[in-house]
């Protein structure tokens, strides 16, 4: 599968604000004092304070220090700035621009040299916008509505016409990606992934059938996802990457995610289908 123009994230500054109560509000988030952060900045409880409450309007340099103490996205980063009165700092490339070439071909090539293990690229609201040969196996038989340009990996793993038939521990995965996006939606404050969360954790979970054997327990390393392809079990774990100090919201918002096989029949298996 080749990369895909994504869906922008709507920001979800709010509008109307100054600096001062966006600030409060992301460092309420992160549950600091105004005492922790004014040291982490090196800056002072007074000043953070005055910038607060509008007594003072911080620097264009203050603003962007006070983001990355609190580890403020890419995105909202511009939010603070236009709310303080300074002009964004952060490029938001369409990801077809000409001026990404090397990123994507650079991704493209990356989970191409993973496989046959699968692996893909998602943006900030779990559009796949990349993804190699192990993921297409993994997807075989999954209808086109959910696998059409631009899919939705949450909603290819967790739809019931998905993946989430074929996943042996669903509870426990389905488990693993809700707190997932929990935490993404608690990090960008997006009501898009917030309108996602609410579609794929409505979705019904498969009882458990009558006579099922307790599952055993995990002896993996991390949890795994445990899917059937074609009759037998494969097993693998998770990793998730992301750009070094990234300076456009674009590549900011990308995720590289691969599946590393969990036990030596999972990896023997998918060199075999390779062959």
């Amino acid at each position: 599968m080749t990369i895909a123009a994504s869906d922008p994230t709507v920001s979800a500054a709010v509008t109307g604000q100054g600096v001062g109560p966006l600030l409060r509000a992301w460092r309420e988030r992160r549950r600091l004092s105004q005492l922790e952060l004014a040291l982490r900045a090196d800056s002072s409880a007074r000043h953070i304070s005055f910038v607060e409450t509008g007594r003072s309007r911080p620097s264009e340099e203050m603003v962007l220090r006070l983001a990355e103490r609190l580890d403020v996205p890419v995105r909202e980063r511009n939010a603070l700035l236009l709310a303080a009165g300074y002009a964004p700092r952060f490029r938001q490339t369409p990801l077809q621009d000409p001026a990404l070439d090397a990123l994507r071909a650079g991704m493209e090539r990356l989970i191409r040299c993973y496989e046959p293990y699968p692996a893909l690229v998602v943006d900030a609201g779990y559009t796949v916008v990349a993804a190699n040969r192990g993921i297409a196996m993994l997807l075989e038989g999954v209808p086109e509505s959910l696998t059409a340009p631009a899919p939705n990996a949450m909603r290819l793993t967790l739809h019931p016409e998905g993946l989430a038939p074929r996943i042996r521990n669903l509870r426990e995965w389905r488990g693993h990606l809700l707190a997932q996006m929990e935490r993404e939606i608690a990090l960008h404050r997006s009501d898009r992934l917030r309108v996602l969360y609410e579609e794929v954790a409505a979705y019904p979970v498969p009882e458990e059938p009558p006579g099922a054997e307790p599952a055993e327990p995990v002896p993996y390393f991390a949890l795994p996802l445990r899917i059937e392809h074609a009759g037998r079990i494969l097993s693998f774990v998770s990793s998730i990457s992301t750009f070094n100090t990234p300076m456009d919201v674009t590549v900011a918002e990308l995720a590289i995610e691969t599946f590393l096989p969990a036990d030596p029949a999972t990896a023997k298996y998918l060199h075999t289908m390779a062959g």
